[in-house]
C-alpha cells in the first residue's frame, strides 16, 4: 500500500516538475525567449491542439469544397449533372420508342404488312361493349337533365354543328379508271388507278417527302407525310421528282407514273392512304374519276 503511495507520488511530482524552455542567439548566448513549462501543461496542450486540429479537419470535409476530392464523398456538381444525364436519357428513350413506333408504321406501309384483325374496330366495341353492366346504362336524373339541356342548345347552334374537323382537302393524285379497288380482305390496302404513262402524279395534300426511292417490287415509290398522322403512298411510278426531306405542296407533281416494279401489270398508279398507322380506304376522301 505505502508502494503505492509511493509510486503515485513519484508520477505526480514528474508531471508537476518544472521546466524552463529557453531560446538562446547561438552567437551571444542572449536569452530571446524563455517559457516555463511542466509534462501535465505539455499533456495538455498537445491534446487540446489535437482535438482542435481533428475538428478543424471535419469542418473543413463536411462544409466546403473540399470534402470532394475525400475518397467516398460525392460531388454535389457530379449528382446534378448524373441528374441531368438522367433526364435527358429518359426523354431519349422515349423519342426513340416513338421514332421506332413511327418507323415501324412506315416499314408497314411499305411491306403492306398488317394484320386484318386490327382493322376489325367493330368486333373490339362489340366485345367491350359486352362487358359494361346493363344497370350503367340506365341515365340518372342529373344526366337527363344534362341531356335534355344539350339537345335544346344544338337546336340553336345549326352552323357550329355543321363544321368540320378537317384541316385540308385531299387533292386527286391522278384521274382514270379504278382497275382494283380497297380491298382488305386481301390485303390490298390501296386502289389502282390506270393512266397513261408518263402521267404526273400529283401530292393530295401539304407534307413532307419522307421516303423516296426505287424497290425491285413496286418501281419508284413516294411516302409523304402529312400532318394529324396522314401518310400517302405512290407505287410503281418510272420517275420521281422530289427527294428525301422535300417539302411539297397539295397538287405539286411529285412522280411520274409508269410500269416500274415486279408486281404490276400495266401502267398505273398504286395509291395508298394511312391514318395513325392504320389503312384507309381512299375513295372515301378522293374522286379518282
Amino acid at each position: 500500500m505505502a508502494k503505492q503511495k509511493r509510486d503515485r507520488g513519484k508520477i505526480a511530482r514528474k508531471l508537476l516538475n518544472k521546466y524552463r524552455l529557453v531560446i538562446l542567439n547561438e552567437e551571444t548566448f542572449e536569452e530571446r525567449f524563455a517559457l516555463k513549462l511542466t509534462r501535465l501543461n505539455v499533456f495538455v496542450i498537445l491534446s487540446i491542439s489535437g482535438f482542435l486540429l481533428i475538428g478543424l479537419t471535419i469542418l473543413l470535409i463536411a462544409f466546403t469544397p473540399l470534402r470532394e476530392y475525400v475518397p467516398g464523398y460525392s460531388s454535389t456538381t457530379l449528382k446534378r449533372r448524373a441528374t441531368e444525364l438522367n433526364l435527358k436519357t429518359d426523354s431519349l428513350q422515349r423519342i426513340i420508342a416513338m421514332n421506332e413506333q413511327y418507323y415501324e408504321s412506315i416499314r408497314r406501309v411499305l411491306t403492306g404488312d398488317f394484320n386484318q384483325e386490327d382493322l376489325n374496330k367493330d368486333s373490339i366495341i362489340k366485345a367491350a361493349e359486352t362487358e359494361i353492366d346493363e344497370t350503367m346504362l340506365s341515365p340518372s336524373r342529373e344526366d337527363s337533365l344534362l341531356r335534355a339541356r344539350v339537345d335544346k342548345e344544338d337546336k340553336y347552334s345549326l352552323f357550329e354543328s355543321a363544321t368540320t374537323k378537317v384541316n385540308f382537302v385531299l387533292f386527286p393524285p391522278v384521274t382514270g379508271t379504278i382497275s382494283e379497288t380497297y380491298d382488305p380482305e386481301t390485303k390490298h390496302y390501296a386502289v389502282d388507278v390506270v393512266v397513261p404513262k408518263d402521267t404526273p402524279v400529283k401530292s393530295v395534300a401539304d407534307g413532307i417527302v419522307i421516303f423516296s426511292e426505287w424497290t425491285s417490287q413496286t418501281g419508284y415509290v413516294i411516302l409523304i407525310d402529312h400532318s394529324d398522322g396522314l401518310l400517302s403512298v405512290y407505287k410503281h411510278n418510272s420517275a420521281l421528282t422530289k427527294e428525301q426531306g422535300d417539302l411539297v405542296k397539295a397538287g405539286e407533281v411529285i412522280a411520274i407514273s409508269g410500269n416500274a416494279g415486279e408486281l404490276t401489270t400495266g401502267p398505273h398508279l398504286h395509291f395508298e392512304l394511312w391514318s395513325d398507322g392504320y389503312p384507309i380506304d381512299p375513295t372515301t376522301f378522293i374522286d379518282f374519276e
